[in-house]
């Protein structure tokens, strides 16, 4: 989990994930995408593919990057327990969810 949010800590890495939210993309798509150096990228994507929150798929001399969403939610959910979010704890939280009783 520590690599996931290591990964998503730069704003850089966030936009790609939001970027391939969308659709798979190439790695020089991806690139043309931002104002910095494609060896910059290439270390952002390595950080991305480290953390499992992204795959490649090399075609030739392409590589084309697709995100694994089933990561990032493994980690969210994670990070949540940690917190008891989104886990009800008491009789009360069920009572919330049901509404006023009457």
């Amino acid at each position: 989990m520590n690599m996931v949010f290591k990964a998503l800590a730069d704003p850089t890495r966030r936009k790609v994930l939001e970027l391939l939210r969308r659709q798979p993309m190439t790695a020089g798509a991806l690139s043309e995408q931002f104002s910095v150096s494609r060896p910059t990228m290439s270390a952002h994507f390595n950080v991305l593919r480290e953390a499992g929150l992204i795959e490649a798929h090399k075609q030739g001399v392409s590589i084309t990057y697709r995100l694994k969403l089933s990561v990032l939610e493994e980690a969210l959910l994670g990070f949540g327990q940690i917190f008891g979010i989104g886990a009800p704890d008491s009789e009360a939280d069920h009572a919330s969810e049901e509404g006023p009783s009457k």
